[in-house]
């Protein structure tokens, strides 16, 4: 199907708040002991989170239950009040608990400037109530009264139909609403899906031998499941207790009414109810004429995934809220149809599989779980086998990565609309994080990813590309990113990271990556960030070996937690893991003391120019004073503002020297310099290593030291001199006086962008600093940031002089850009020197602390979308300086045609003019930082893209690295 082009011009609306006042800042400081306390004590207390049974009358009075509203009658609501705490919870910390809807505003449980966070709570309570025999209101779930199921209806159809009229509301939150309206009462809510799983594990977690039954019916359910329960039933009649049968039946019910045929008489009265001059209307009725339940599913399945894009495509030409309900209706219960006829869909060859997986990213697309310029970006690549006998191999991997990332897009759409509250919420409920997943399991990227999966497996097989990790299932949705090898304990982190701490030592599997993480021995993600975070760049410069899986393989590999593993990922994306025991003698050797050492680079110091003293202008400086008066970022902007003077902002370094003379004064309590006292920590380090100390232990003195080091510098005293002189560059600079002028302070020490080494983001960047106090303070933060744990290890891992590391700092004004990201001049996965790979985000600092960020492939005539953003928070630089917490929707891209008409123009000058104007030797690509301000484009950064010679050059990743034909035919009728 061709998706029309809305004419609607739809504004982006951004909900901005002052961290200070957010609900974002407030999770900051839930006292979590506390509300995990008294959510123990609702579980127990008759009446849950209420307090008594009320009269609630229009005019706002609250009266007894046995003492009416006395006007108004018709308009009163008796129902619970809440109690006095679960009030101040609300109010406080904008936690809501056991939400009655009947007397709740409809604006404040929209909740807007809260990114919808209180329908969401709505939403996850309700979850947790399913599967945990109520949670909080498990004795309350029987208090008489407590709700009234017709008033909640009432609520739930008015707060739609007043809601759903703005154009703006339904395109941009459109898989919101769709889900929303599986658990909002109003008359058409309905998750039969959910419930089905939520019996099935409260069985299973009654009698354990139900577990095999319920994996079956949360992975792979199909209507067989029915009679497999009741043999179950039957065959343990007389060790199920009584309340275990009960479940077992109502778990039946709900199957049965889950796998019932298509009610087309319901769902014709329902379409007939929208009003008649809707055009979608008439493309119902038709639709409902000729659909047969009894017709394959392979003939179903396209008709379901084009209705559901009709009425996704057309749900704006509807204007009333009453019409938008029934056909937001209409979409869940045809999707419900859609979900169980593709479980009967089972291709025995290539061209059934890859048009089972067209037809259900169709449907991805009409179900809200990935926008519709996306499905319009990919749509080609999954069209590729239409008319053909044969296609390669290539277009088939072509065809996997498209429909793989798919998958990831789906599942990356539920996470950005639902993980701030399942985070908050996980905080003092840990079954919480079970939403997420359920609710991918309920959509139609279950069996998607069955599909893609299956789609691997076969490639895999033609392309001896195999994946030989452990012993798990569905390994062919394991992709490597990152060529390396590894030996340590593995670990498998489900839940946040932030707190987790980290060994340089072990090997990590995170749903995501911390963006400050520190130095590991290997990687593996569900969510993989972009290609061009700080993180990636780090392990592809230091050859970690990093990979991507699926939240099922995270699953399986729980069970490997604490486990010694060797893992290995090659250049061609296979990836090995296997325990030690069953490591081979060439991969033993891997890791022997002689093969291990691997060589180390030095930080240059001979030309370092320490005697210049003074603040330097940033278009006075070029290239060649990288790592002589200051580093690469301020050296090498300097030389981007004399061949780009338009796209570059002015700036002011403060150089090396400058640095290094305020670390002569003395260090309090201590009797010596600052530098004497850095100097001394490294001299005695050696020491410690000379007498046999392991170093671990040596690691652990450098960094007290180096802490308390830090902790100093923060707290320096800084020459009047250089203050005044500093403030006399402003006003040079920048034409205005500093504290008038916002800016960025960046951390640019001698040791990035070495040949060898990148040292991307490993030192602190400061946005949009103001004041004169916090300028200067935070010139000093910028100084001690190279001391700090995460930067000095990574150091430490390559560097053999990590000692001789000197921060200048690059002062730059704020540009408040619309959206900003990275640009790598060659293509990352493709290999290709002529294309570019880009990742941008909304707002300042985009793409670079591993934000799911909109990344493409662009060519020299295309530009190919490998991963759409799904990161709904961005910051804004406001002039007063500080940053503004904004949230956003993806319904439209973030890149238009002219912003990648102007990438490929900028890069292809730098690739020319770079080799021209200055001596340097280098070859490779270059890694550069940017940002659009209406459209016109501002550079921030140059570097080198550096990768890791070793990984590239390792004879053991060239073994297990397999030679593909990629130009191989495969007959799209060959059985799999």
């Amino acid at each position: 199907m061709h998706l029309k082009t809305k004419e609607l011009k739809t504004t982006v609306l951004l909900f901005i708040f002052v961290f200070l006042t957010s609900f974002f800042s407030k999770a900051q400081d839930i006292p979590t002991s506390y509300i995990k306390e008294k959510v123990g004590f609702y579980k127990t207390n008759d009446r849950g989170p209420y307090k008594s049974i009320n009269w609630f009358c229009k005019n706002g009075e609250i009266r007894d239950a046995r003492d009416p509203c006395t006007d108004n009658k018709d308009d009163a609501r008796q129902h619970a009040a809440y109690r006095d705490d679960t009030k101040e919870i609300a109010k406080k910390y904008n936690i809501y608990l056991g939400e009655i809807l009947a007397s709740t505003d409809r604006t404040a449980f929209w909740d807007e400037s809260n990114n919808q966070s209180r329908l969401k709570q709505y939403q996850l309570n309700k979850y947790l109530g399913s599967v945990d025999d109520g949670w909080i209101q498990r004795k309350s779930q029987f208090y008489r009264g407590a709700v009234q199921s017709e008033d909640e209806k009432a609520w739930g159809i008015e707060f739609f139909q007043k809601f759903l009229p703005r154009d703006t509301r339904v395109v941009n939150n459109y898989f919101l609403l769709r889900q929303s309206l599986r658990d909002i009462p109003h008359d058409g809510d309905s998750n039969l899906a959910q419930d089905m799983r939520s019996q099935s594990k409260n069985v299973a977690d009654e009698f354990p031998k139900f577990m095999d039954a319920r994996i079956k019916i949360h992975g792979k359910p199909t209507i067989e499941d029915i009679e497999m329960v009741r043999n179950f039933q039957s065959k343990y009649e007389n060790d199920l207790k009584p309340k275990t049968k009960e479940e077992l039946i109502n778990l039946q019910k709900t199957m049965a009414e889950f796998y019932a045929p298509l009610d087309l008489t319901t769902l014709r009265n329902q379409v007939l109810q929208i009003s008649k001059n809707n055009e979608t209307r008439a493309r119902l009725l038709q639709f409902l004429d000729t659909y047969k339940d009894t017709d394959k599913p392979e003939m179903l399945v396209p008709q379901l995934a084009d209705i559901l894009c009709v009425i996704r495509t057309d749900i704006t030409d509807a204007k009333s809220g009453n019409d938008r309900l029934l056909l937001l209706d209409l979409s869940n219960a045809i999707e419900d149809v859609l979900l169980k006829k593709s479980q009967e869909w089972q291709p025995d060859d290539v061209l059934g599989l890859l048009e089972k997986i067209r037809h259900l990213s169709l449907a991805a697309a009409g179900t809200g779980l990935i926008e519709l310029w996306e499905w319009e970006k990919v749509k080609p690549q999954l069209e590729v086998h239409l008319g053909k006998e044969d296609v390669t191999l290539e277009q088939l991997n072509e065809f996997l990565n498209t429909s793989r990332g798919i998958v990831e897009w789906s599942a990356s759409m539920v996470k950005a609309n639902y993980s701030d509250v399942v985070e908050l919420y996980s905080t003092f409920e840990p079954m919480a994080y079970g939403f997420i997943d359920d609710r991918i399991r309920s959509s139609v990227a279950l069996d998607l990813g069955e599909s893609v999966s299956k789609l691997g497996a076969m490639i895999a097989k033609k392309s001896n590309i195999a994946n030989n990790v452990l012993d798990i299932k569905s390994q062919s949705n394991i992709r490597g990113l990152n060529p390396g090898y590894a030996f340590g304990e593995l670990v498998v982190i489900e839940e946040s990271p932030e707190n987790v701490p980290i060994d340089t030592d072990k090997i990590y599997i995170f749903q995501k990556p911390p963006s400050d993480l520190k130095p590991v021995a290997g990687i593996m993600t569900v969510s993989e960030g972009n290609l061009v975070s700080h993180v990636q760049l780090l392990a592809r410069n230091l050859g970690i070996p990093n990979a991507a899986l699926s939240g099922d393989n995270l699953k399986a590999l729980t069970k490997y937690n604490g486990k010694k593993v060797f893992y290995a990922v090659s250049e061609k994306g296979n990836v090995i893991i296997k325990v030690e025991d069953d490591m081979s003698a060439s991969e033993k050797e891997l890791f022997s003391k002689k093969e291990r050492s691997q060589k180390k680079i030095a930080v240059p110091v001979e030309q370092i120019r320490l005697d210049v003293q003074k603040v330097l202008k940033m278009r006075d400086v070029d290239a060649n004073d990288s790592g002589k008066l200051c580093g690469p970022k301020a050296a090498n902007l300097g030389q981007l503002k004399k061949m780009f003077p338009e796209n570059v902002v002015e700036g002011l370094i403060i150089p090396f020297g400058i640095f290094r003379k305020h670390m002569d004064q003395m260090m309090p309590t201590e009797g010596v310099s600052y530098w004497q006292y850095l100097s001394t920590t490294f001299a005695d380090a050696d020491k410690m290593r000379d007498s046999k100390i392991s170093e671990k232990e040596v690691e652990n003195f450098q960094l007290l030291r180096l802490e308390k080091l830090r902790i100093a510098i923060e707290k320096m005293p800084l020459d009047a001199s250089f203050v005044s002189e500093l403030k006399s560059g402003f006003k040079d600079a920048f034409g205005n006086s500093i504290g008038n002028v916002p800016v960025f302070l960046r951390s640019d020490t001698n040791m990035e962008d070495l040949k060898e080494f990148t040292g991307a983001g490993l030192n602190l960047t400061l946005f949009n600093i103001l004041s004169e106090e916090n300028i200067t303070q935070g010139i000093k933060k910028v100084w001690a940031s190279p001391y700090t744990e995460r930067s000095f290890k990574w150091r430490q891992k390559y560097l053999n002089n990590p000692e001789n590391v000197f921060p200048s700092i690059l002062i730059i004004p704020s540009v408040d850009v619309d959206y900003s990201g990275v640009m790598i001049t060659k293509g990352i996965n493709s290999g290709n020197d002529d294309d570019l790979t880009v990742a941008f985000s909304r707002g300042a600092g985009g793409a670079v602390d591993g934000q799911s960020a909109e990344t493409r492939l662009i060519t020299k005539s295309s530009d190919y979308l490998l991963a759409p953003a799904r990161e709904d928070g961005y910051l804004r630089l406001p002039k007063t300086g500080g940053t503004t917490k904004n949230i956003t929707t993806f319904e439209e891209e973030i890149l238009n045609e002219n912003n990648i008409s102007e990438i490929r123009k900028i890069a292809e000058e730098i690739r020319v003019k770079i080799p021209q104007e200055t001596d340097t030797d280098y070859k490779g690509a270059w890694d550069v930082e940017l940002g659009f301000e209406n459209d016109k484009l501002w550079l921030f950064q140059i570097r080198p893209f550096v990768e890791n010679k070793r990984a590239k050059s390792s004879e053991y990743l060239t073994s297990i690295t397999p030679q593909v034909d990629y130009n191989q035919l495969v007959w799209v009728k060959e059985k799999i």
